[in-house]
């Protein structure tokens, strides 16, 4: 105190504000090299004939719309055997920085479509048989969009960095219990005797397995008229939340420690500056402006299965979610439709 009355409050002043410079110096600079040592290793996993479907981002990610493909897979990793990655969530997203909005467009996996070199087929087949870099030119030619960049979140890995997080919260629409898959027991009997995963109504923190588990739920016993589509919303609720908190003032005080886990489930040709810049929109964008599309049809049995048959309205989704019309809910339940400020997957 003696020390700080000799140099006067003037002065202490800029000496705090002096350390306080260091210190943040410092934060960014580990910060940055945490973050670019996983964003390095995210790059080299995405194979060069992905990078080749890119089109050319038009000026700076922060100032400029850019289209990007967002693709969930169920645990195998990208360099195995194509018949070993399934694409379980597909979807594009749209930045506009001088809207501050952000625009999301959800694919339904069993989307028909035509797939090249595979003919019509179910539009997740294109990741299963060609990787990336099939899934990237298959999105394209039946949208028409151009895609500037590609995110591909391997969700086994995404377990660990919700736990290391602290969870995400959740809003459950609506009562859950699931068919009997990933059981919790270790003994067959134990297993035969469970019912299945409950969740309630309502907003509920999750941990890694039990948001993976929601996330992957395909029957819910309580609802039988939910369809895959309900799927698609729970996957894209979590996958919110935990985009959320990796963008949270903790998380990004622990980037120094914490900065090369947060980007290990993911795949992309986005740079550390790329993902700074999508940061800043993220954070600059309204949620209550956020808009929410899908494209759809109607279900019909086809050699692939049952199957969505797109719907020729899809083309006035996709000039709902570049902003061109005013967004519409859908009026099937399979069919396609945008709404604001929330998700509209049943």
């Amino acid at each position: 105190m003696k020390i700080l009355r000799r140099l006067g409050w003037r002065r202490s002043l800029l000496l705090a504000l002096g350390l306080f410079g260091v210190l943040l110096a410092l934060w960014a600079i580990s910060s940055w090299n945490a973050v670019s040592g996983g964003m390095d290793k995210a790059n080299k996993r995405l194979p060069s004939a992905a990078r080749r479907q890119l089109a050319p981002q038009d000026g700076l990610l922060f100032s400029k719309p850019t289209t990007i493909l967002l693709l969930g897979t169920d645990s195998a990793p990208i360099k195995a055997r194509s018949g070993d990655r399934h694409s379980d969530s597909i979807e594009l997203l749209r930045t506009d920085p001088s809207h501050h909005r952000l625009a999301y467009l959800t694919i339904p996996r069993d989307l028909y479509v035509h797939v090249p070199g595979l003919g019509n087929t179910k539009i997740n087949a294109a990741y299963q048989a060609g990787g990336p870099a099939l899934a990237l030119a298959t999105v394209h030619q039946f949208t028409g969009l151009p895609i500037n960049h590609v995110i591909i979140v391997d969700f086994s890995s995404f377990k660990e960095l919700i736990d290391s997080l602290g969870g995400v919260t959740i809003n459950v629409p609506s009562p859950i219990l699931s068919n009997r898959f990933d059981c919790p027991f270790k003994t067959a009997a134990a297993c035969s005797a469970w019912p299945g995963w409950r969740f309630h109504k309502g907003r509920q923190t999750m941990d890694g397995k039990r948001a993976l588990v929601y996330s992957r739920i395909r029957e819910n016993l309580l609802n039988p008229r939910e369809t895959d589509m309900a799927r698609a919303g729970r996957q894209q609720a979590v996958l919110q939340a935990t985009m959320a908190n990796m963008t949270s003032f903790s998380t990004m005080l622990g980037l120094p420690w914490d900065g090369g886990s947060l980007v290990k489930p993911l795949t992309t040709d986005l740079s550390t500056t790329d993902v700074l810049q999508l940061g800043w929109v993220k954070f600059r964008s309204s949620t209550s402006s956020t808009l929410y599309c899908r494209l759809g049809g109607d279900t019909a049995s086809t050699s692939s299965g049952s199957a969505i048959i797109p719907s020729e309205d899809n083309r006035n989704i996709l000039s709902m979610w570049t902003g061109a019309s005013a967004p519409q809910r859908p009026t099937t339940t399979y069919g396609p439709g945008c709404a604001v400020g929330h998700t509209i997957a049943p």
